[in-house]
C-alpha cells in the first residue's frame, strides 16, 4: 500500500507531465544544473534511440554488464566482472558482480541485491514476445531490433545467481560491442514483479530503479528532472548530492543561462559563439572527437524517392562544402561516406556525389521530372552533436534544390512529436544523423539502413535491400579485421550506388560548463556521465582538477 500510494501521489510528475511551475531553479551549492535541449521520451533507454533520452538516463540511473574504455580501446568490467566466449563463439558466459544494491526510493525498497534474475528480466523483456513486460509502454525496442540482437540471441540461461550464459544463433563479432552500449541497461526484476502485482507496470519506465550513481526523484515535462545521489553506489562516485536537468530547448537561452550561472553545464553551444565562450574566464568549452554522421535521408517509400536516379539527382544538387562552411564554422569534416575517419574500417576514397547542378537536372529529366517536383525537408528542432542547426541547413538545401526546379518546404515539430511522426513515415526527406554507440563499424550501418532498422523505425530512409543486409551479415560473421574492412568498403560502395541517404558531415561534439565544474565526462561513444562531476571552490583547484 505504501508503494501504491507513492506511485499515485506522484503520478503527474512523469512522462505525461504537469504544467511546469513558474519558479526558477536556484543554483545548487551541493549539486549541478544541466540545461538539457529537450524532454526524454521515457526513463528507460531500451525503448528508444534519442540522444536526449540517453543523456538523461543511461549513465545516470543504470549500469550495464560491460563498458567500453575508449582510452584502452577495450571492453572493461561493469556489472559483470569477467566473461568468456565458449563453443566457438556461440555462447558467452558472464560472471556477475556481487554486493551491488538497487536504489531505494520512497516507492521501492529492494529486498535483495543484483543477481542473474535481473539480467534475465532486463534482456528477456525485449527478447521474448511473451514476456509480461514486452508490450508495456509500447513494446518498441528499436536498437535491439535494428542492431540484430533480437534475432542473434537464442536464449539466456541462469547458471547460478552470479553466472549467466548467452546462447547465440551464430557467431557475431559485434555482440560484445552491442552489450556495451547505453541501451543494454539492467533493470530490477524485483521492482518489475512488485509493479505487476500493483497493476502499475508502466511505472517501470516512468519511476525508474537501477543500480546507477543517481536515483530518480521527479520529472516535470518541459521544466525539470531531478536526481539525487545513490548513497549505496557500488563504485567510485558520485561526488555531487543533486543533479538537476532544466529543460531548455532554445540554444540562445541555454547560452545566457550558462553565462549568468543559472546553468552549470550546457550541451551543443552555438558554434559561432564558441570563441566568445572560450574567452570567458568563468566558462570552459570542451570538445570530443565524436564518431557521428549527419545525413539527408530520403523516404524511399514515397514516390519519386523510390527511384535511385531521383535520389542521385538530389545528391548532386546540394553544395555540401558550402553547408559545412556555413553550419559548422570549421568544426566538422565533409563526410566521404557513411563511416567517419575515426572508424578502423574508414577509407580515404570519396564515396559521395560531387556538387553538380547540371548533372542533377539531367538525371531528373531522365527519371521523368524535367520540370522538377515538390517535396518536403524535415529539420530537427534540436541541436545534436552531428548537426548544430538543422533548420539553417534545410534552408541551404532548399535554395540549392530551387536551382534545379525542385520546390522544397521545410517541416519541423517539437522533438518527441518530430520523432513519432518520422516513425509513422510522414516525411519525404529528413535531416538527421547518428552517433556511434560503440567502436564497431556495424553500428553505423545496421541501426540506420538495415531492413530490421526499417521495421523498428530507426531507418529514416525506410530502405530495405536484401543484398545490403547480406553484406552486413558477411561483415559481422568475419573474424579477420582486414577482411571485414574490405566488406565494409563494399557496403559503402553499395550505399553510394543506391543513395538511400546523402552523407553530409562528421562533427566534433562540444560542451560548455562553468569553470568550477570538473569531471563531467563526454565519452566518444554513448551519452553523458555525471558520475565523476564535482563543483570545486577556487581555492581547491590545482592544475584544472579538483583536489581529493
Amino acid at each position: 500500500m505504501r508503494t501504491l500510494a507513492a506511485l499515485l501521489a506522484t503520478q503527474c510528475l512523469f512522462i505525461l507531465g504537469c504544467s511546469p511551475p513558474s519558479e526558477e531553479i536556484a543554483p545548487l551549492e551541493q549539486g549541478l544544473i544541466y540545461c538539457s535541449e529537450g524532454n526524454p521520451e521515457s526513463f528507460n533507454p531500451q525503448l528508444g534511440t534519442s540522444g536526449t533520452t540517453i543523456d538523461a538516463t543511461s549513465a545516470q540511473i543504470y549500469d550495464r554488464l560491460i563498458d567500453y574504455d575508449s582510452g584502452q580501446q577495450q571492453f572493461v568490467p561493469a556489472l559483470a566482472t569477467s566473461w568468456e566466449a565458449l563453443d566457438k563463439g556461440l555462447r558467452y558466459r558472464f560472471h556477475l558482480r556481487e554486493n551491488v544494491a538497487f536504489q531505494s526510493t520512497p516507492w521501492f525498497t529492494p529486498d535483495r541485491q543484483f543477481n542473474a534474475y535481473d539480467v534475465l528480466f532486463s534482456f528477456n523483456r525485449w527478447l521474448q514476445d511473451e514476456h509480461p513486460y514486452h508490450d508495456v509502454n509500447g513494446g518498441q525496442y528499436p536498437f535491439f531490433v535494428s542492431s540484430g540482437l533480437i534475432h542473434l540471441i537464442d536464449r539466456i540461461e541462469r547458471v547460478d545467481d552470479h553466472i549467466v550464459d548467452f546462447h547465440l544463433v551464430r557467431p557475431d563479432s559485434s555482440f560484445l560491442a552491442n552489450l556495451a552500449t547505453d541501451f543494454a541497461v539492467i533493470l530490477s526484476a524485483e521492482y518489475g514483479a512488485e509493479l505487476m502485482h500493483l497493476a502499475a507496470p508502466q511505472q517501470i519506465d516512468r519511476q525508474p530503479i537501477g543500480t546507477g550513481p543517481f536515483q530518480f526523484v521527479e520529472f516535470r515535462k518541459d521544466f525539470v528532472i531531478r536526481y539525487t545521489r545513490n548513497e549505496d553506489y557500488w563504485r567510485e562516485g558520485p561526488y555531487i548530492e543533486q543533479l538537476v536537468y532544466v529543460i531548455t530547448p532554445n540554444a540562445n537561452k541555454r547560452m545566457l543561462k550558462l553565462i549568468t550561472g543559472e546553468c552549470d553545464v550546457i550541451p551543443y553551444p552555438l558554434v559561432d559563439e564558441l570563441a566568445k565562450l572560450a574567452s570567458d574566464t568563468e566558462i570552459e568549452v570542451t570538445s570530443e572527437v565524436n564518431p557521428n554522421i549527419a545525413f539527408w535521408a530520403f523516404n524511399t517509400e514515397h514516390p519519386p524517392f523510390d527511384q535511385p536516379m531521383v535520389r542521385r539527382a538530389l545528391a548532386h544538387a546540394i553544395n555540401r562544402p558550402a553547408i559545412i562552411q556555413t553550419i559548422y564554422n570549421g568544426n566538422a569534416r565533409l563526410a566521404s561516406g557513411v563511416l567517419p575517419e575515426t572508424s578502423w574500417a574508414f577509407s580515404e576514397q570519396d564515396q559521395t556525389y560531387p556538387y553538380d547542378p547540371e548533372r542533377a537536372r539531367q538525371l531528373l529529366a531522365e527519371a521523368g521530372y524535367p520540370d522538377g517536383f515538390s517535396m518536403d525537408i524535415w529539420a530537427m528542432p534540436v541541436q545534436r552533436a552531428y548537426n548544430p542547426n538543422a533548420q539553417r541547413m534545410a534552408e541551404l538545401i532548399q535554395s540549392d534544390l530551387a536551382r534545379i526546379g525542385v520546390n522544397a518546404d521545410i517541416v519541423s515539430y517539437e522533438w518527441n512529436a518530430f520523432r513519432r511522426r518520422l516513425a509513422r513515415n510522414e516525411h519525404d526527406s529528413v535531416l538527421i544523423g547518428w552517433v556511434a554507440d560503440n567502436a564497431d563499424p556495424d553500428n553505423f550501418f545496421r541501426p540506420i539502413l538495415s531492413c530490421a532498422a526499417a521495421r523498428s523505425g530507426s531507418n529514416r530512409a525506410n530502405w530495405c535491400d536484401p543484398e545490403f543486409d547480406k553484406l552486413l551479415v558477411d561483415a559481422i560473421s568475419e573474424t579477420n579485421q582486414a577482411a571485414r574492412k574490405a566488406i565494409y568498403q563494399d557496403i559503402e560502395n553499395y550505399v553510394l550506388e543506391k543513395v538511400p541517404l546523402v552523407p553530409i558531415a562528421n562533427s566534433l561534439r562540444f560542451q560548455a560548463h562553468r569553470s568550477d565544474i570538473k569531471g563531467v565526462e563526454l565519452p566518444p561513444y554513448g551519452g553523458l556521465s555525471f558520475r565523476k562531476a564535482r563543483k570545486v571552490a577556487p581555492e581547491d583547484m590545482t592544475a584544472g582538477e579538483p583536489k581529493p
